[in-house]
């Protein structure tokens, strides 16, 4: 079982991670935000795994609380710019299916 400053800890590394999921998605570095994010996701799970099960102290969830509102709003603005690239890449991929059953249909 971890302490209140290892909790808290992982929960910065989470909030520092997702950070810099914002900056690859920014800078459209596809790759780059899935390496952060299967990271984070391991991060997440080490957090699920050893978090204290009793009621952090009052300064303390204060902290957790607000990390998570940091964590949140990485997540939102991640959204906000990996949604349109959803689409474009859905996009791209429907017109090479239709490309690909015209030239099958078609012969060229």
């Amino acid at each position: 079982m971890m302490n209140d400053d290892q909790v808290i800890s992982l929960y910065e590394t989470v909030s520092d991670i997702t950070s810099r999921m914002l900056q690859a998605a920014q800078l459209r570095d596809w790759e780059n935000l899935a390496v952060l994010e299967s990271h984070c996701a391991s991060q997440i799970e080490c957090l699920k795994e050893h978090e204290p099960v009793a009621r952090l102290s009052g300064p303390v969830r204060a902290r957790k609380v607000a990390i998570l509102h940091q964590i949140l709003a990485h997540d939102r603005e991640i959204r906000n710019l990996t949604t349109p690239w959803l689409a474009e890449l859905a996009a791209l991929i429907n017109s090479s299916g239709a490309t690909r059953k015209l030239s099958a249909a078609y012969g060229a």
